[in-house]
């Protein structure tokens, strides 16, 4: 099976995820604490909001993927999706980070809404964006290789709110971050240092996310599926490895915790909100290395193996992190250590998926796509918000304080303990599926195989 994709396609998908994901990534790092620090909200009640919204929202991910998989556009099935959600996704991001004069019960209920539409938009984005790779190329070998370098662009993209914040907050007049004000002791962002970020996020996110419309093709044939959403959940109880994959990513939701409270991580641990790119760069340097030898372990190994392997190295190393402290310079390493971790559990998901796709149509002859991407997105978003929950609580119940620069020990350990030991649990919690998923190895190669011959045939 020759290789079919080019070079600018491969670059314009990984800058596409990379733009799609650092507008994520922002609202992930910073929602909270703009919530918190500029609005006033208590944090615990804005965590429980988010994932009230975030739930409410998933509603939407099924929707979006059985109009998917009844499209039969000229341009593809996803594509069209893909560019429907950019004006929203723009504005509404901006939005979120907007200052407005509501306190107590009428903030809650703008946080809830604004946020809830955003999710909207990001799911008519998201669920196309991740299903779009299982038809990039009919290639399963090529498929993990282009989904593997996609994925190391998407992790710096979530991840890139970490560096960019900081310098935007020392190029606006007036800002208050890096050196304070007159050279004095960094202090707290201020409102439009969090909007000028969003706004600028937001505007080049969508222009490299348009690229994946105008520069990517749909290889892989198919026909429009008129699925109801009772067909799409059969469709779905009845892809048992599929089932597997998305049972393991809810016992690990927990992974999710450690992005979810970095800049309060960042503000506790190293005495400065904008320290939080020294976390982010030390975790996501381990992160893209594992994302760039996770192939070549799949090859070896097979996907579950690797994925098994991983989560157990993750949970060794996030106990030994947390039991090092952070008193010492090995505390970064360690957090180095951590990262080797996340290119797997992050990579795996999305290749897996794809498997399950193919699995699908070999067993029924149909291909659903955004049905099983639309679960998956479903699933991808829900944790987010619950292991983003979780680590607000843990914010609550270590007495953390946005306006404040100096902390109790014991309100530093359990915040170390959330980011690092915790996600380390959840790790192995999510292996337990994992030994009954079985598309691997020559089963995989034989998929593949008759799959192409089929097509081969009609066409």
């Amino acid at each position: 099976m020759e290789k079919q994709m080019k070079f600018k396609e491969i670059l314009a998908y990984s800058l596409g995820l990379f733009g799609f994901q650092a507008i994520v990534g922002l609202l992930n790092s910073y929602q909270a604490e703009f919530y918190g620090s500029i609005m006033a909200a208590d944090l615990a009640i804005a965590g429980i909001l988010i994932l009230v919204a975030k739930i409410v929202s998933a509603v939407f991910d099924p929707v979006v993927g059985n109009l998917i998989d009844r499209s039969s556009g000229k341009s593809g099935k996803f594509k069209p999706f893909i560019l429907a959600s950019i004006v929203p996704l723009l504005v509404l991001t901006a939005v979120i980070f907007l200052e407005v004069p509501f306190r107590g019960t009428s903030l809650y209920i703008w946080i809830f809404v604004t946020y809830l539409l955003w999710s909207l938009a990001m799911t008519l984005g998201d669920v196309p964006s991740q299903g779009i790779a299982a038809v990039l190329t009919p290639n399963p070998t090529e498929r993990t290789n282009v989904v593997s370098i996609a994925n190391t662009a998407k992790q710096i993209g979530f991840s890139a709110c970490v560096v960019v914040v900081p310098i935007v907050c020392l190029l606006i007049p007036g800002g208050s971050q890096v050196f304070g004000y007159e050279g004095e002791k960094d202090t707290p962002m201020i409102s439009k240092e969090y909007l000028f970020t969003a706004i600028g996020t937001a505007l080049l996110g969508c222009i490299l996310f348009s690229l994946i419309y105008f520069l990517n093709k749909e290889r892989v044939p198919y026909t429009s599926e008129k699925m109801t959403m009772g067909d799409m959940w059969r469709a779905f109880k009845s892809n048992k490895p599929l089932m597997m994959v998305i049972i393991s990513y809810f016992l690990g939701f927990g992974r999710q915790m450690a992005m979810g409270i970095q800049v309060q991580a960042a503000n506790v641990l190293l005495g400065s909100q904008n320290l939080v790119a020294v976390l982010g760069i030390v975790t996501a340097i381990g992160s893209m290395i594992s994302m760039a030898i996770t192939p070549v372990l799949i090859k070896k190994f097979g996907e579950r193996n690797v994925f098994i392997g991983m989560s157990v190295y993750g949970f060794v190393i996030s106990v030994i992190a947390f039991l090092v402290g952070t008193d010492t310079w090995l505390m970064y390493p360690c957090l180095f250590l951590i990262g080797l971790q996340f290119g797997a559990v992050t990579l795996m998901p999305m290749i897996m998926t794809a498997d399950c796709v193919d699995y699908y149509e070999y067993e029924t002859g149909k291909r659903t796509e955004g049905a099983a991407y639309a679960v998956l997105s479903l699933t991808i978003k829900v944790c987010l918000a619950l292991g983003t929950a979780l680590g607000l609580v843990f914010l609550r119940f270590a007495n953390y304080d946005a306006s404040v620069t100096t902390f109790d020990p014991s309100t530093i350990k359990t915040i170390y303990f959330a980011y690092t030991a915790m996600p380390g649990i959840f790790s192995l919690l999510a292996i337990i599926p994992m030994f009954k998923y079985d598309i691997v190895g020559k089963k995989k190669e034989e998929i593949a195989l008759k799959l192409q011959k089929r097509r081969e045939t009609k066409a």
